[in-house]
């Protein structure tokens, strides 16, 4: 979830109740699986206006994060390579653009982080 429901747990002590289908309520318990709640935790962060993302969103933007670490490794690599072995392997054109390309990529990971 985005923001944290700003209620403290132990305060939950009144239940709310409505009237739903049982079509509606595989597809209410569907999706508080897929967010990895429970129905009642699900339907107060949606009613709360928490931004409710599945347990598959949560993975991707693990696996972009990790991605994006592995990139920021890769170009501290690079640059431990120019400083130790300064003028033996590529050309100083060469390696500006690798260093580019892992910055370009590194800032394209994080838009895509962010719009997940």
């Amino acid at each position: 979830m985005a923001h944290q429901i700003p209620f403290e747990p132990r305060d939950r002590t009144r239940p709310l109740k409505t009237f739903v289908s049982p079509k509606e309520r595989v597809a209410i318990e569907t999706r508080a699986q897929a967010a990895g709640l429970s129905v009642s935790a699900y339907l107060r962060a949606a009613a709360l206006g928490a931004r409710l993302t599945s347990v598959h969103d949560q993975k991707a933007i693990l696996a972009l994060l990790q991605v994006n670490a592995d990139q920021g490794r890769l170009g501290g690599l690079l640059k431990l390579w120019l400083v130790s072995r300064a003028g033996v392997g590529a050309g100083p054109g060469e390696v500006r653009r690798l260093l580019h390309d892992i910055e370009t990529v590194q800032i394209q990971l994080r838009a895509l982080i962010d719009r997940l």
